[in-house]
C-alpha cells in the first residue's frame, strides 16, 4: 500500500560560516514511515533534522507538511517532537513530572495528564517508576523516559538525534527493538539520525545516505546494502571491496586482469567502472598449481564468531572475505564471484559527480 507523503523539502540549502552544509536538498518523507538520515559526520544529516524541527532556517527552499509551508513556524507550532542524544530531562523532577511536562504546558487537566503518564510508562516499559528521580535511572531508563515525555504529546512526527549513542552496545540493540515496536504501535513518523551503519539497518524503512551536504542514496535496508548506486555508499554501508575494474561488454567484466562475468548492462564497451563486492560474497576455493583464474595468498585470519575474516592479496589487491570456511595464513587460494554479486557502477567524471548523487533524490 502506498504511504500518504507528509513532508516534503524542497531545493533546501544551508550554510554557516560560509561553509555549504545543504546543497539543493530534496526530499520526501511518507506518513508512518521510519526514516533515518545516515552519513559521516558533517555530512548535514543533523542540520536537515533540525530544518524539519523548526530549530535551523534554511537559507533557501521550503519545507512543506501536508502540502503547507511551514519553514517559517516555530518548533512549538509544529505537530512534532524531538528526542536528543543527552536526552535534556529535568533533574529536579521525577519520571511521571518529566513526562507531564509537555501536557502541563498544554493546559490538561490532571485526570487527562495521570492516563497519558500510565499510557506512556506501559509503552516504554517504566511502569512503577513514576516516582523514581531521573538522576537515579540508567542510561537506558533515561532514555525512554525522554520518548515517553515526546510521544505523550501525540506528535505526528518523531526526531531523533543520535538518542542511542550514548548507550552501551547490549543496551543499544534492545533500544532499537524498542523503537521498531513504539513506531509500529503509534502509527508516528520517525525521523532518525545516526552515522551507525547497523542502526540504520536494523530500523529503517528507508534510508537516506549523504555526504557532503548532499543525497548520495535513498532506497530500503536491502536496496542500499545490495545495490549501492556508488562507491561512496558502498563504502559506507558495511564492509566492501571496491576495485578499479573494465566493462568489456555487457555481462563480462574485468577485474584485476581477470574475466568475470556478472549480470549488469549499458555501460559500454571497455569502459572503466567501479565494481563493488562484499566480503560475504567472495568464494574462496584452494588453489591448485594448473588453476587458472585469479589466485593470491591468505596474509590475516581473524575469528569472528559466526565466520572468518580474512585478507587475501590476489592481483595487487588486499580482498577482505568473510566466510565459515577457514582458509590458514599462508594458504593459496583462488577467488569466485557468483555473477549476481558483482555490483558495477559507472566511475564519477569529477569530485563534485562523486559528491552528488545521480539519483532523483524524491521518491
Amino acid at each position: 500500500m502506498e504511504r500518504k507523503e507528509l513532508i516534503r523539502l524542497e531545493h533546501v540549502s544551508k550554510a554557516f560560516d560560509g561553509q555549504t552544509v545543504l546543497d539543493d536538498l530534496n526530499l520526501v518523507i511518507h506518513e508512518n514511515e521510519f526514516v533515518t538520515l545516515l552519513g559521516p559526520s558533517g555530512c548535514g544529516k543533523t542540520t536537515t533534522l533540525r530544518i524539519i524541527g523548526g530549530f535551523e532556517k534554511p537559507d533557501s527552499g521550503r519545507v512543506i507538511l501536508d502540502g503547507r509551508d511551514i519553514t517559517s513556524l516555530a518548533p512549538n507550532k509544529r505537530p512534532l517532537n524531538t528526542v536528543f542524544q543527552k536526552y535534556a530531562l529535568f533533574t529536579h523532577m521525577d519520571v511521571a513530572e518529566n513526562i507531564a511536562f509537555g501536557l502541563k504546558i498544554a493546559g490538561r487537566d490532571k485526570a487527562f495528564i495521570e492516563d497519558k503518564i500510565h499510557y506512556a510508562l506501559k509503552l516504554v516499559n517504566l511502569e512503577g517508576l513514576e516516582h523514581r528521580s531521573v538522576s537515579s535511572l540508567s542510561g537506558g531508563q533515561q532514555q525512554r523516559v525522554a520518548i515517553a515525555r515526546a510521544i505523550v504529546n501525540e506528535p505526528r512526527i518523531l526526531l531523533l538525534d543520535e538518542p542511542l549513542g550514548a548507550l552501551d552496545l547490549k543496551l543499544r540493540q534492545d533500544m532499537q527493538y524498542e523503537l521498531i515496536r513504539l513506531k509500529n504501535e503509534l502509527g508516528i513518523t520517525f525521523i532518525y539520525v545516526t552515522h551507525d551503519q547497523e542502526e540504520a539497518l536494523t530500523m529503517s524503512d528507508a534510508i537516506v545516505v549523504m555526504n557532503q551536504g548532499y543525497i548520495q542514496q535513498i532506497g530500503s535496508p536491502e536496496d542500499i546494502y545490495n545495490e549501492p548506486e556508488n562507491a561512496f555508499v558502498a563504502d559506507f554501508i558495511g564492509d566492501s571491496n571496491i576495485i578499479d575494474g573494465t566493462m568489456i561488454r555487457d555481462r563480462l567484466v574485468r577485474i584485476l586482469g581477470q574475466e568475470f562475468p556478472c549480470v549488469d548492462t549499458g555501460f559500454g564497451t571497455e569502459q572503466p567502472v567501479d565494481i563493488v563486492i562484499r566480503p560475504e560474497d567472495v568464494e574462496l576455493t584452494a588453489a591448485g598449481e594448473a588453476d587458472g583464474g585469479l589466485t593470491g595468498e591468505v596474509t590475516d585470519v581473524i575469528f569472528k564468531g559466526v565466520h572468518y575474516e580474512m585478507c587475501v592479496m590476489a592481483g595487487g589487491f588486499e580482498w577482505l572475505v568473510h566466510s565459515t570456511r577457514m582458509f590458514g595464513e599462508g594458504t593459496r587460494v583462488r577467488i569466485g564471484v557468483d555473477p549476481f554479486n558483482i555490483q558495477i557502477m559507472n566511475k564519477p567524471a569529477s569530485e563534485d559527480e562523486e559528491a552528488v548523487s545521480e539519483n532523483d533524490q524524491i521518491r
